[in-house]
């Protein structure tokens, strides 16, 4: 379920007709990966004033939600007591709330606190694996996993471990600071930008060239980056989830970092990569999560349950197949030739 330090899970597309306006362009590091923003400034608008307030953002977000800084908010609740009421800030409360949500709506395929689980098989803040865990240390671990195990106070701004229990952002938090930045562009009266974290991106308005912001989803493939299918889109956000980039392999078996909650194993289906379009990429970024726990076909009556839309990339033997929800379809463009289902 980890996401972390997932790879840019979307490439930009080159600009098909004549500039019209020249974008703004910040860029930096943060999270174990790196962020961008594209934005079409206007009249008298100073580039210098906008910078410090986006690594302000990013730094509070790492501050309260990442599991390598060993004083962050989550870390010390991590090591609270059961029993014993934290005071978290309203971001965290706000994260938190979107991660029960989503867990509640999926079944617990999506568990906030499985950061047990992400540790044992290595990939957590601690050394990667060089081995599965053994069915004990994973039995073990279950018996600290579900939400369930959380109370939350949201009049007061406080959360506390009803049992033993650690939380994990890493699935999430990257969507959130999206939503962070864009928010914060939007009350400086900026509203055309494309605001991305680590592949989670959200976009306002029309790009420079006065026509739909224009990006590919990336083609599910650990040795190269290609874009597989174009979409446009405006006042959305969009998240990728998938299990190619991050993983581990002991004699000829690959280990995703991709760890079902509910059995305490990494992902082993033929479902490759989920992209969600949501208003919040905060919840978008947690339903990528999700939905690619789940596997293909349970994932797919799940997003039109939930009325997401979702595009999915399935592995089969060499092939990739793919399909979307009907949601989905607004977002592809006029050349898309996949159809609801194709084979590339």
């Amino acid at each position: 379920m980890r996401k972390w330090l997932f790879c840019l899970c979307v490439a930009f597309l080159p600009a098909a007709c004549e500039v019209v306006e020249t974008p703004l362009k910040l860029a930096g590091q943060t999270m174990g990966t790196t962020w961008h923003v594209t934005l079409i400034a206007p009249a008298g608008f100073f580039i210098d004033d906008i910078e410090p307030q986006i690594e302000d953002i990013l730094g509070r977000v790492n501050a309260e939600m990442s599991t390598y800084q060993a004083d962050s908010q989550i870390v010390r609740f991590n090591r609270q007591a059961p029993g014993v009421w934290f005071p978290v800030s309203r971001d965290f409360l706000r994260v938190l709330e979107t991660a029960l949500d989503v867990g509640a709506r999926s079944g617990d395929a999506y568990d906030v606190t499985v950061a047990p689980l992400v540790d044992i098989w290595g990939f957590g803040p601690a050394d990667a694996a060089i081995m599965p865990p053994s069915e004990e240390a994973i039995e073990s671990a279950l018996d600290r996993v579900g939400q369930d195990r959380l109370q939350l106070d949201a009049e007061h701004g406080r959360i506390m471990q009803r049992e033993a229990v650690s939380l994990d952002f890493s699935s999430l938090a990257k969507g959130f600071a999206v939503d962070r930045i864009a928010e914060m562009l939007q009350q400086q009266g900026i509203d055309r930008f494309m605001v991305e974290v680590g592949g989670e991106i959200r976009l306002s308005g029309l790009s420079g060239r006065g026509d739909l912001w224009r990006i590919a989803i990336e083609r599910p493939d650990a040795s190269a980056r290609s874009a597989v299918q174009p979409i446009s889109l405006t006042d959305a956000a969009i998240a990728t989830s998938g299990d190619y980039r991050n993983f581990f392999q002991l004699d000829g078996q690959r280990y995703s970092h991709m760890i079902d909650p509910r059995t305490g194993w990494p992902v082993a289906h033929d479902l490759v990569s989920v992209t969600v379009v949501h208003p919040s990429c905060t919840v978008a970024d947690a339903w990528a999560t999700a939905l690619a726990v789940i596997g293909a076909d349970r994932a797919m009556a799940l997003a039109q349950e939930q009325a997401l839309a979702v595009y999915f990339i399935r592995r089969v033997g060499d092939k990739l197949v793919h399909n979307h929800t009907p949601l989905f379809s607004a977002y592809l463009e006029e050349n898309d030739n996949t159809g609801k289902q194709a084979g590339i």
